[in-house]
């Protein structure tokens, strides 16, 4: 049985993810969470990417969600970032890591990292 401050943490921590996933002015970064994606990974990647954006405050700026089948299983994690007014960006063979750099260079420093991106394979 938890505490009663234990469930008021874990359910304000919880609105706070809710609440990065619903504003559609955000920058939306969605994690495919299929059977594939899973199996490859992404759990780990969406629970980086979730945890960092909100470590670093950015929830009134970044919404992090997850989806189905992509359809590119043998790119699997797959994350694509959906910025406002600007072409979506798709970035194949995720890890943990990865994500922190595509949080840093990308979402905060604003430049795409080109050497994870579905471009840099030669696919567009």
């Amino acid at each position: 049985m938890k505490s009663l401050a234990e469930l008021k943490a874990i359910k304000e921590k919880m609105q706070n993810q809710m609440n990065m996933r619903s504003d559609a002015d955000h920058t939306r970064v969605v994690v495919g969470m299929a059977t594939c994606g899973i199996a490859a990974g992404a759990r780990p990647v969406l629970n980086t990417l979730s945890d960092e954006i909100q470590k670093r405050g950015l929830t009134d700026k970044i919404a992090v969600t997850q989806t189905g089948c992509i359809g590119l299983c043998q790119f699997e994690p797959i994350v694509e970032v959906y910025e406002p007014g600007k072409e979506k960006v798709t970035y194949i063979k995720m890890d943990a890591e990865k994500a922190l750099e595509v949080i840093e260079r990308h979402l905060v420093g604003g430049h795409v990292v080109e050497k994870y991106s579905m471009g840099a394979s030669g696919l567009k």
